[in-house]
């Protein structure tokens, strides 16, 4: 087990099976020693536990929910992309949320924090990046949230 997997086995968190696109894309790309993963939906267990948007009935604390489960798996993806050792991984580079909300709603941010905010409970310092946050009429599925990310790794660590 990584690192990054006992950190988040000690939040009471277990990493879901990479889900497969549903169009023509692919969940991640490696170039070099960085890996581009595809936008996440908050998706858990395969369904949606929350859909709508913020400012419109999706609480708060429900798009910061959310953001956490676009986290999640967006380091499912991770862990793929990394041979299944996410001990490669060395530093969130950048994370990229959309926020479902209303004309008048403006704290997205608080939502993508959900996803920033595990980023550096699994990966300590490593874990800090840049981030957008905006917030967007709709989403995929009715998703509040969506989150993609950019990672590096270490080409040297064999999984």
């Amino acid at each position: 087990m990584s690192h990054a997997e006992e950190k988040l086995a000690a939040l009471g968190l277990a990493l879901p099976v990479a889900a497969a696109p549903v169009a023509n894309y692919v969940g991640f790309t490696v170039s070099g020693n960085t890996v581009f993963v595809s936008g996440q939906l908050p998706f858990k267990d395969g369904k949606l536990p929350v859909t709508g948007r913020l400012g419109a009935g999706v609480s708060i604390e429900q798009g910061y929910e959310a953001g956490r489960l676009c986290g999640l798996n967006l380091i499912a993806h991770l862990k793929v992309a990394c041979g299944g050792n996410l001990d490669r991984v060395t530093r969130v580079l950048r994370l990229g949320g959309f926020v479902a909300c209303t004309p008048e709603f403006t704290d997205a941010p608080k939502c993508v924090n959900g996803a920033s905010d595990l980023m550096v409970a699994v990966f300590g310092d490593a874990g800090r990046h840049a981030r957008a946050a905006v917030g967007v009429a709709s989403l995929p599925a009715g998703a509040p949230v969506e989150v993609d990310g950019i990672f590096e790794i270490d080409p040297g660590v064999t999984p």
